[in-house]
């Protein structure tokens, strides 16, 4: 026994459905890419790091370093997942979100080697600039459009937002 209903009233009921989901994709965007005081502030992070290694530094010291480095890394990283307020019980990463991680490692350590091997013959403090320099520029350039890109793909019809036998 199936009810009547009109056209008009399907489509009222379709768009109170879809509307709350455009409002998790929004949310689950805002969430992933951080904002550019995120960016921002990893990019100077990584710049202050890279530039404190040109300083000749002995062992201890550049340990210190890494861990005062992942100590700062932690403190944006926390303070954005306290601010994140969508939990979706169904969310997954893609592809393209391992994707971009793993290109970004790439770019952006890539981008600190090969300046490191370009600026071998400088002082080691300007060396160290110019390699922290380009790495964070290089971070920032590839940041924005690889998380828009990543996060994309939840906004395409008919993508899989929920791993595959979790409904029930």
């Amino acid at each position: 026994m199936s009810t009547p209903m009109s056209a008009e009233q399907a489509w009222r009921d379709l768009q109170r459905i879809r509307v709350p989901q455009e409002r998790v994709y929004d949310e689950v965007e805002r969430s992933a890419s951080g904002g550019r005081r995120a960016a921002y502030a990893t990019a100077a992070i990584m710049w202050v790091f890279l530039a404190g290694l040109g300083l000749d530094l002995p062992r201890w010291g550049v340990w210190l370093m890494v861990a005062a480095y992942l100590v700062l890394l932690s403190v944006p990283a926390v303070h954005h997942h306290r601010r994140s307020q969508v939990l979706l019980h169904h969310s997954h990463c893609t592809w393209r979100m391992f994707a971009t991680f793993a290109a970004g490692a790439v770019v952006t350590g890539g981008t600190a080697l090969l300046s490191g091997r370009l600026t071998e013959s400088l002082a080691p403090m300007t060396a160290g600039l110019i390699q922290a320099t380009a790495s964070a520029t290089a971070f920032l350039l590839f940041v924005g459009p690889a998380s828009r890109w990543a996060v994309g793909s939840l906004r395409r019809p008919g993508a899989r937002t929920y791993r595959a036998g979790a409904d029930r």
